[in-house]
Formats: structure tokens, C-alpha cells, sequence
């Protein structure tokens, strides 16, 4: 800073007890410490010890392996592998105290409801079923977004390790058998039987852990969101093969491969008593068995509140919906073999793409129709 007179200012600006104004006349002072006193080399000794330190340790802390025992991404029974996609991120909850319930606190909605679908080794394989089930996900109005939501179940070691490898929220149930479970298992052969009734009792407990879930067949396309097509007042809510226009009426034929439920009193007594039934029923299916049970009075006395969806909005082969305008979720069912089921959920997601993307075509129900046998 210079004064008016060309001088250096003498505003008392010091540095090191020399002062600007003497530093034309005078040499700096040498103290026997150098320009600091001891004091101050004392100090800057500590400041640059303590942050040295500090670095080492945040170091050591994030490479420590201690800390993949202590927070471990991944168990033999789960993983929660994000994948490289935005909107597959998940955000952890609290802390879980089982396999279980940590990835359905990872894949949980803000009220506690999951998607859950099964596979099997065959239904994992690349260009097999889930890879479908996924891309009809994406295709979808509103349905992309629910991916992070979802759950696969899988039902053996070889399923689990595809899964991981394009789906961040799988989970192995500990099966001995898991070899048995592990192939086509087409309908009603005793590997089919096995698989049903392992899937029901893990929707037994997760409604049991207090999440309500969506199950849904992975040979189920997803063509738009269906929750706002959700009945408010019903605790069990299942699709149907063929809808007689009630939806409180029992009598639908009804379809499990789809189904809601809200986790609380009733629906948990509710599912162990289909699950218990099973004993009673030793060669039929959850969907039979449930049949078998829904007239009882050990039913009512529950008191469930049971509703049925009309095909219109959640349709499938058997009963396709009437309008594509509406339709919510199509499953393949009255379609048996892995193959055909394949080749026919191929047809639906390439009519859904020519409306999706050319909306000046007009497609019907009977598109789905004509097209699917």
C-alpha cells in the first residue's frame, strides 16, 4: 500500500515483529529460533502432526476390512448390488435383524409395501422369463419406477447368482432341495408343488414382518401402474381367470399369480390358515387349496376382507382385457410351457411398444386376441 508521498504506508501492518515501514532500513531480527519464536514452531509442529493424523486415520478407516465385516453389502442369502440405472437406487433403512428384512427394507415403498415375484434357474436365464418381466417394466406407462421396488425370490443357488447380475434386490431361500426346484417344473408335477407352497410361506412372513407385497407371477407383463387400480378397503385382493362382474363376489375364478395384500391382523391369520391347509390338500395348489378354504367359517370369523379385480384392468389369456386403454397387468396364463409362454409375452410387449410409440394407431382387446392363441 503506498502513502500520497510514495513512501510505504505506516498503518503498523506487521509480520514475524517487522514492521513494513522499518524494512528499507533495518535487517530482520534473527531470534536464536529463526523468524519464529519457539512457541510458534511449537505450534505449527502440532497443527500439521494433527492433521497428518487425521488424514491417516480416515485412510485406514475406509480401507479397513473390519468394515466389510461390520457393514457387509451381501450375504450368501442377499445382495443389494445396485446397478448402474438412476432409478434402481435403493436407500437403506434402519437397521435389519435378518436376511429377510433388510432387502425388504431396501426395496420397501414409504408404506411398507413391496413387489415380490419367483423365479427359478430356468425362468433366470438370459432371454428367459425375468428378462421379459423386466422389459415390460420399462415399456410400461408409470411401471419403470416400481423395478426398485421389486423382490425376486429365488428358489435355488443358480437362479440367485443370475438374478444378482441384472436385478439389485434377490434373495435365496435356504433350500436343501433347491436342485428339485430348479428346472421347468411344469403345472402340478411335484417340483411345481414344492415351489408353490415355498413361495407361500415367504409371503407368510413377510406380511408377519408388517410389509403388505404385490405378488406377481414373472410371466406377468406390466403395462401400467396398478395401484391406483387398487380396492381401499380390502385387506387380500386377487386377480381372477375369469371375472363374473362383482368383485366381492368369492366365486371368480380366481388367479394367484396376482395378488395384494395389506399386512395386519386378519391377512396374517388368514395365511396361516391356507398355508396350514395345504396339509389337508396334499396334492393340490395354493389357488385350489385356496378354494377349498374361502367358504369356511374359520374364514369369516377372521374376518378378511376379500376383493377380486376385474379382467378389464388385469387381464391375461384366459380372459383378456377389452380395452388396451385400460389394461393394467397381462398375464400368461392358460398358456402352459416355458417356451410358449415366452414366445406369447414377446407378442404382447411388441403390440404394446407399436401403441406405446405410434399412438395414432388404434389397437383393441382383440389385438391380444388375434395375435395370442
Amino acid at each position: 500500500m503506498k502513502s500520497t508521498n510514495g513512501e510505504a504506508s505506516s498503518m503498523g501492518y506487521e509480520f514475524s515483529r517487522v514492521s513494513i515501514k522499518d524494512a528499507k532500513s533495518k535487517p530482520p531480527m534473527i531470534y536464536s529460533d529463526g523468524f519464529f519464536g519457539g512457541r510458534d514452531v511449537m505450534k505449527v509442529v502440532l497443527l500439521v502432526a494433527t492433521v497428518t493424523l487425521s488424514c491417516l486415520l480416515f485412510y485406514k478407516s475406509a480401507n479397513n476390512p473390519l468394515n466389510m465385516m461390520l457393514f457387509p453389502s451381501n450375504t450368501d442369502c442377499y445382495s443389494s448390488k445396485v446397478i448402474n440405472e438412476t432409478f434402481l437406487e435403493t436407500v437403506p433403512r434402519k437397521e435389519p435383524v435378518s436376511n429377510l428384512e433388510r432387502v425388504l427394507m431396501n426395496a420397501a415403498m414409504e408404506d411398507n409395501t413391496v413387489i415380490i415375484t419367483a423365479l427359478n434357474q430356468a425362468w433366470t436365464e438370459p432371454n428367459s422369463t425375468f428378462d421379459v418381466f423386466r422389459e415390460g417394466f420399462k415399456a410400461g406407462i408409470g411401471t419403470e419406477r416400481l423395478l426398485k421396488h421389486v423382490i425376486a425370490i429365488c428358489l435355488d443357488n443358480k437362479a440367485y447368482d443370475q438374478c444378482l447380475k441384472v436385478h439389485p434386490h434377490c434373495y435365496l431361500i435356504n433350500a436343501t432341495d433347491s436342485d428339485q426346484l430348479s428346472g421347468p417344473n411344469k403345472f402340478m408335477t411335484p417340483g411345481y408343488l414344492k415351489l408353490i407352497w415355498r413361495r407361500m410361506d415367504l409371503l407368510r412372513q413377510v406380511i408377519g414382518l408388517g410389509y403388505n407385497f404385490i405378488f406377481t407371477d414373472a410371466d406377468i407383463m406390466w403395462l401400467r401402474n396398478p395401484f391406483p387400480r387398487l380396492y381401499p378397503d380390502g385387506d387380500f385382493q386377487m386377480a381372477c381367470d375369469r371375472f363374473f362382474g362383482d368383485p366381492n363376489d368369492s366365486d371368480n375364478w380366481v388367479n394367484g399369480g396376482f395378488t395384494y395384500v395389506k399386512s395386519n391382523h386378519r391377512s396374517i391369520e388368514f395365511y396361516k390358515f391356507w398355508y396350514k391347509s395345504r396339509l389337508d390338500y396334499p396334492k393340490l395348489h395354493d389357488q385350489d387349496v385356496f378354494n377349498k378354504i374361502k367358504h369356511k367359517a374359520l374364514v369369516s370369523e377372521i374376518g378378511i376382507q376379500m376383493r377380486f379385480f376385474d379382467t378389464v384392468y388385469f387381464g391375461g389369456f384366459c380372459q383378456t382385457s377389452r380395452d388396451i386403454n385400460l389394461v393394467c397387468t397381462m398375464h400368461a396364463n392358460c398358456c402352459i410351457g416355458l417356451e410358449k409362454k415366452l414366445h406369447d409375452l414377446n407378442l404382447v410387449l411388441d403390440d404394446w411398444r407399436k401403441y406405446f410409440y405410434k399412438p395414432e394407431i388404434r389397437f383393441t382387446g382383440s389385438t391380444f386376441r388375434k395375435r395370442i392363441p
